[in-house]
């Protein structure tokens, strides 16, 4: 599929999660599958765009093309400049959040708050795409199925968007009430999928390769965006391409490539964050890894008291060199052989995800 003049290399995204999907785990994403990412959510206020925290939002050093970036605000001018000054920074595809629930984010009405006023969402959908096209720059939309379940109004919001100029629209299954709470259903995005031409993105409670093939069956979506099943385990990407173009699973990785993946994601993620942050910031990571597997727990209680870059390092290589002397490969997950909730039945998405903007 393409976005815009951009050709992906498959339909399965790495959705933008706040503090996660920084450039060193979108490029260790896509190097195990994925086809796109889009980046943390990036403000509109321009006094923040020199602090620390927007300058690492907005590093793309050595990332593969197409370059996504995703704004967040609530002021139509202040949107179309922060397009500009992220086309500037490398931005090849502005992504519009108007699906983060996180109170901080919608107690400034942006985010999935926008959903709530119809006139001012398109007029920050118009101003951005106006600030794009100059630069032949696509503009895509994540929103959510509404703002609760009496005003689900993603229908009418994904149809304006399209006649503004949008190219391409992600729909979390959720409504910001829901939070990340309950189950994801795929009706209004299989609604949104019929009404647009335009490709349209689900997303919501994916986790393993046969949600992502019942999700794009039942709802005709271009592509599915994972989250957080992408947390701890970023090859879920090509273990999903795998089933879906053979039926078949692909075995767990071993052990010993894990180990690589993980030290190689440290390393770079110290790069951009410096030791004091990216130690610190790293434990997160390192915690989704480790969290299921045996001794997870404690060795996550010791590693978090950890300091300093080498140190966690060579605890990290000890847990798994160790692993690996009892273990080949990392033990299957039940998402990642469908077993979690069992078969995915048309019922069963109405009564059912990703910690993303």
């Amino acid at each position: 599929m393409n976005i815009g003049p951009y050709a992906l290399a498959n339909n399965l995204f790495v959705a933008p999660m706040a503090g996660v999907t920084d450039r060193p785990f979108r490029q260790l994403s896509k190097k195990l599958g994925a086809g796109y990412a889009v980046s943390e959510m990036v403000t509109s206020r321009r006094d923040l765009w020199d602090s620390l925290k927007t300058s690492r939002r907005a590093n793309h050093e050595g990332e593969d093309a197409p370059i996504a970036v995703q704004i967040a605000g609530t002021d139509a001018q202040m949107m179309a400049d922060a397009a500009a000054y992220n086309i500037a920074r490398g931005a090849q595809i502005i992504d519009i959040n108007m699906g983060c629930p996180a109170k901080k984010v919608c107690n400034k009405w942006a985010g999935s708050a926008l959903m709530q006023d119809e006139t001012l969402a398109l007029q920050i959908v118009s101003a951005v795409v106006a600030a794009c096209a100059p630069h032949n720059v696509p503009v895509t939309l994540k929103m959510r199925t509404g703002w609760c379940q009496a005003e689900k109004n993603a229908l009418t919001i994904a149809r304006a968007a399209e006649s503004a100029g949008v190219q391409m629209i992600t729909v979390h299954g959720r409504t910001r009430e829901q939070g990340y709470k309950g189950t994801a259903e795929y009706d209004t995005i299989a609604a949104v999928k019929a009404a647009l031409r335009i490709p349209v993105v689900a997303n919501g409670d994916i986790s393993s390769p046969e949600r992502a093939r019942d999700v794009l069956a039942y709802t005709g979506a271009d592509a599915v965006m994972i989250g957080r099943a992408a947390q701890g385990r970023p090859w879920i990407f090509r273990e999903v391409a795998h089933f879906l173009a053979t039926g078949t699973h692909l075995a767990p990785p071993l052990v010993a490539e894990v180990e690589r993946l993980l030290v190689d994601h440290l390393r770079d993620h110290y790069t951009l964050y410096g030791e004091f942050t990216g130690v610190r910031t790293a434990r997160k990571h390192i915690g989704w890894y480790v969290k299921t597997l045996p001794g997870g727990e404690a060795f996550r209680a010791r590693m978090n008291l950890l300091e300093d870059c080498e140190a966690q390092l060579k605890a990290v290589s000890g847990f798994f060199q160790e692993l690996g002397e009892h273990m080949d490969r990392i033990p299957a997950s039940a998402e990642s052989t469908g077993d979690e909730n069992g078969p995915a039945t048309k019922n069963s998405y109405k009564n059912e995800e990703e910690a993303a903007a």
